[in-house]
């Protein structure tokens, strides 16, 4: 029996291959690996996995040589807004070809981005599906809006253009608010954004009494680079977080899944920083709306307290004229009856009337003078008792988590206090506490 060298059985099924599949295929399959080389040409490894189970059924070499690639990539790329990059399903025209030396081939001759672009869309919608019908959606948008956010949990890469521009707005803001930030640095691209921003959801959840909100942001960058925003584990960590999530993530055309989920989306860093900003500015104007509306309320209830007190005095002047006259007329009728030698005691009840009379004068005038310095004093009290007088004074308003702290024993060592003072604010962080009437003291070391 005749035997058969290797590169000559190779030779034989390359023809036969040659002969049998001559003309070019359409194929859909899911990159695995992709590599590109200076010579120009693209090395790809097509699979194909199990729905079921997600194990490779098949698996083939595919290469895009150097005069395709350079039509077909930026041709992908514009119409997907994504390179060619693993993971991803492609629909490509191949010819197959089995190499005596390098083995069987495919050769791309075409792709088909409309495909591409229908499979993300597709992942994505299964992924919206799959927590709408787990009840988490729309979870994190239903969280009520904070109303002063101020201490900021920021997820992003440190050397990021985009979180700088972030810090940069909310420092320089029209109204000198101030705003307490703090880096949880993560990836932003890459195979590693997934586990990173989990990381860094995971910390901030520890210590979520701390915080406000959460803004994830990056800078602006390929489409490609959204791919890790794109992920189950990722969405759902988000949409069931209890603080608010806000997502700028520098891309104006697309959204991914994170930005269906998340309490409010916007469509850069900067404009993340403006949406607080604007938070901040609702609750000033309306903090200022409040106030006019109590100087208002003071105001009018010292006009109708003087208008009280004027009516009073008009009545005590005319009760005080009335019984004079009515005195006046039984003096007239008692001087008709009495003697002619009763002048004298008549004399003296003249006077005794001028005294009851100088009497009801001085009784009036001091009764309106204790109901004038009474409401001299309430307004005093009032005024007195004005946030803004309280301030000016040197008393200050302590908050903890937006609310103002009455009662030390609510307060645990090493809680963040706010102390609002006439001009700005302090920040604080609680060393050690005292209360009660023997004035006990905690701090950590006593513990």
């Amino acid at each position: 029996m005749e035997a058969l060298s290797l590169y000559e059985l190779n030779n034989l099924v390359h023809k036969c291959l040659a002969q049998a599949m001559p003309q070019a295929y359409w194929v859909q399959a899911e990159l695995s690996n992709v590599h590109s080389y200076s010579s120009g040409h693209c090395y790809l490894e097509l699979v194909q996995k199990d729905e079921r189970s997600n194990n490779l059924v098949a698996k083939a070499r595919a290469v895009v040589w150097a005069t395709k690639y350079r039509v077909l990539a930026p041709y992908f790329e514009q119409a997907t807004g994504q390179r060619l990059t693993a993971g991803i399903k492609v629909l490509v025209n191949v010819t197959v070809s089995l190499h005596e030396l390098y083995g069987y081939t495919l050769t791309v001759q075409n792709i088909d981005p409309t495909y591409t672009m229908g499979d993300l869309a597709r992942r994505r919608r299964e992924i919206l599906n799959q927590l709408a019908q787990e009840g988490v959606l729309t979870l994190n948008k239903e969280l009520p809006r904070p109303l002063l956010p101020q201490r900021v949990a920021v997820i992003s890469s440190a050397t990021a253009a985009g979180y700088g521009d972030f810090c940069h707005q909310l420092a320089n803001n029209p109204r000198g608010f101030a705003f307490h930030t703090e880096l949880f640095s993560a990836w932003m691209q890459g195979a590693q954004v997934e586990s990173s921003v989990l990381e860094a959801l995971d910390a901030i959840n520890a210590r979520r009494e701390e915080f406000d909100v959460v803004v994830i942001i990056r800078g602006g960058g390929a489409t490609s680079d959204l791919m890790g925003f794109d992920s189950y584990l990722l969405a759902a960590a988000c949409a069931q977080f209890p603080l608010p999530i806000i997502t700028g993530i520098g891309h104006e055309r697309d959204d991914t899944v994170l930005d269906a989920v998340a309490h409010v989306r916007v469509k850069t860093p900067t404009a993340a920083a403006e949406w607080l900003i604007e938070c901040m500015t609702m609750a000033a104007d309306k903090l200022e709306a409040l106030t006019a509306r109590l100087h208002e309320g003071v105001s009018g209830l010292l006009a109708r307290a003087q208008n009280v007190l004027e009516r009073l005095g008009q009545l005590l002047r005319e009760r005080s004229q009335l019984r004079l006259a009515r005195e006046q007329r039984r003096l007239d009728l008692c001087k008709q009856r009495l003697p002619a030698g009763a002048y004298r005691n008549l004399s003296a009840a003249r006077i005794k009337l001028q005294n009851v009379e100088a009497q009801l004068k001085q009784r009036a005038l001091l009764r309106l003078s204790a109901q004038q310095y009474r409401l001299s004093l309430l307004g005093q009290r009032i005024a007195d008792a004005s946030p803004q007088r309280l301030l000016a004074r040197g008393y200050s308003l302590t908050l903890l988590n937006g609310r103002a702290l009455k009662d030390a024993s609510t307060v645990r060592v090493g809680d963040t206090i706010i102390t609002q003072l006439a001009q700005g604010q302090l920040s604080s962080e609680v060393k050690s506490l005292s209360w009660g009437a023997d004035n006990q003291t905690s701090n950590p070391d006593e513990k």
